[in-house]
């Protein structure tokens, strides 16, 4: 599909070219995303990090994760003179229309709400640079209040005063399809200040007019709204996970089939079946940390108890890391000396993203529990080795589960669906097989003499 997005966008730049100077601040998941699309279609972009190491890989055309057709695009815009990094504000602020603001926004450490120092830290940086008109776009992902303030921050320290606007425009990205999601997204959102008709809205128009000749509905809102939709529409899908996995428990015990019953009740328009396949719960950079957020800043707001459900949405997800942990025992026995096969590090798959993976959550346990575990990712091998260091790490999935007394599937790569069984019981020491994303044909592994369990499965 990206194809045909780029084929469309190309069409018209070769009328149009270069159109607006973008800055994109932080190089990270986001931020390098963002800046490439944006350099695809046809606006002039710089991209800025502090970390010199980063922007030096970037600048030659290499990008630090694995995101699906990304590097491709990086490279041939880096290439082609439409995009470039530095680690200059100085420069930003100079060459920049419109900035963009993709910083991380983490979990603070000292307790559940968002961490927004470094988004403090990159206003800080630019501002005392902004000597003319010009956009500041928030895109990452905030306290609701926290553009309001940031308005009245730039506005104090940038020599164009109030000739900065500061306006608001949330990302919804899905890792592994995070190219297509920018350049083709269900929609594009903006917060703006009290000049919901001045610069700020007029600019952003022009920045995605090309996206919105697709018919993409553009939606104006305020500050407010805007910081909120993103957590919102999180925390939406996060209970809606929830639920089925509550569900699936209820399936169990009861002897049903939480497949099937997704299934049924996905075909009520007013349910639909996207985020209703039971398993091993969510995990990665956004969910579980934006609906924590969300429960943080409800309590500021004294709000919190409204939010009582969601604190239960988080807790019944942790709970399904250790449902697989006990599952496991319940199959072995005894988990001390087993030999545990995982297949699966990145919290999803089509990504080498570890950041509170499930897969890893159930690895770690199980070893605390005395297993000895072999995992294998296709693409998360690196950045799970730095996460989790003391686990055997195999080169593929069959040498993974040589000699193990049960094998786990955590994240739903193409590659574990694909594995035969026949294959697999010729490596194995028993055939007990975890299906933790409930991904394989149950009746094709059970055929095959293996012992199968899913979650919610009958």
């Amino acid at each position: 599909m990206t194809g045909g997005v780029r084929g469309t966008f190309e069409g018209s730049l070769a009328k149009w070219g270069f159109r607006v100077q973008v800055v994109v601040i932080g190089a990270g998941y986001l931020g390098t995303t963002h800046a490439a699309c944006m350099a695809q279609i046809g606006h002039s972009v710089l991209g800025i990090d502090i970390s010199e190491e980063k922007v030096a890989k970037l600048q030659s055309g290499e990008v630090p994760f694995f995101e699906p057709g990304l590097e491709a695009l990086l490279r041939e815009h880096v290439a082609s003179g439409r995009l470039r990094f530095s680690t200059s504000f100085e420069e930003a602020a100079a060459f920049g229309d419109v900035h963009f603001l993709a910083v991380g926004t983490p979990q603070s450490t000292r307790g559940r709400a968002g961490d927004v120092s470094c988004v403090n830290a990159a206003i800080d940086s630019l501002s005392p640079h902004l000597a003319r008109p010009t956009v500041i776009a928030g895109k990452s992902t905030v306290p609701v209040g926290t553009a309001r303030r940031l308005a009245e921050r730039v506005q104090a320290a940038a020599p164009a005063r109030e000739a900065v606007e500061v306006a608001w425009n949330p990302e919804f990205l899905r890792e592994g399809f995070a190219v297509e999601g920018t350049l083709r997204p269900d929609r594009i959102v903006v917060g703006a200040g009290d000049r919901p008709e001045g610069r700020a809205i007029e600019l952003l128009r022009e920045v995605y007019s090309l996206i919105l000749a697709e018919g993409v509905p553009f939606l104006v809102t305020d500050l407010e709204t805007a910081e909120l939709v993103k957590v919102a529409a999180n925390a939406f899908l996060a209970t809606k996970v929830g639920f089925i996995n509550a569900i699936a428990e209820l399936c169990e015990a009861a002897g049903a089939d939480v497949a099937m019953l997704a299934d049924a009740i996905g075909r009520d328009e007013r349910i639909g079946r996207q985020y209703l396949n039971a398993g091993l719960g969510f995990g990665g950079g956004c969910l579980p940390k934006d609906i924590r957020a969300l429960v943080a800043r409800a309590e500021e707001l004294g709000v919190g108890d409204a939010f009582a459900f969601l604190r239960e949405v988080d807790n019944g997800n942790m709970r399904q890391r250790s449902r697989v942990v006990d599952i496991s025992r319940e199959i072995c026995g005894s988990l001390i000396g087993t030999n545990v096969a995982i297949l699966g590090a990145a919290f999803k798959p089509d990504t080498d993203d570890v950041r509170d993976s499930p897969a890893l959550s159930v690895a770690g346990q199980l070893q605390l529990q005395g297993a000895n575990v072999s995992i294998y990712d296709p693409k998360a091998m690196d950045n799970a080795r730095k996460t989790m260091p003391t686990l055997d790490y195999a080169v593929t999935s069959l040498d993974a589960c040589r000699g193990a007394d049960i094998v786990l599937v955590l994240t739903e790569w193409k590659e574990f669906q694909n594995i035969q069984p026949g294959d697999l019981g010729a490596v194995t020491q028993t055939k007990n097989i975890v299906d933790a994303r409930n991904c394989l044909d149950s009746r094709q592994w059970r055929a095959a003499g293996w012992t199968y369990r899913g979650l919610g499965r009958s």
